[in-house]
């Protein structure tokens, strides 16, 4: 359904950094300059940040939320504290398992240098 995801960034390099750090430890590569964007890629998707093309403040969406998908617990809270020694803030409940039986997921949510609010979810194999 979705070719990419872009947020909003306004301290490009910063960005990098935070992404960098949180996406690394999900075994992506790190971000490939394009003028004022930075790109990931991955076998499933394309996820970039840039500065706001018309030159305002990049801003973040109240109430949107971008995921990215992680292989185990341990994957998500080391993109966690990855995410927060690069710049990011911690937001909600500490991270951890939300839901009971096969709809249980792991999550951890955290906001990016730019105020971007990032979900890293787990969720285990159906037995």
């Amino acid at each position: 359904m979705f070719s990419h995801i872009m947020l909003g960034v306004n301290d490009l390099e910063g960005g990098k950094r935070f992404y960098d750090a949180l996406l690394g430890q999900l075994g992506i590569a790190p971000g490939v300059a394009n003028k004022n964007r930075f790109f990931y890629r991955s076998p499933t998707g394309t996820f970039a940040i840039t500065t706001p093309i018309d030159g305002s403040p990049a801003t973040a969406g109240n109430g949107a939320t971008t995921g990215f998908a992680a292989q185990s617990v341990e994957q998500v809270n080391a993109a966690h504290a990855a995410g927060l020694a690069a710049g990011g803030q911690s937001i909600e409940e500490a991270p951890g398992w939300r839901g009971e039986g096969v709809g249980a997921l792991y999550l951890a949510y955290l906001r990016d240098p730019s105020g971007n609010k990032i979900c890293l979810l787990h969720r285990p194999a159906k037995v």
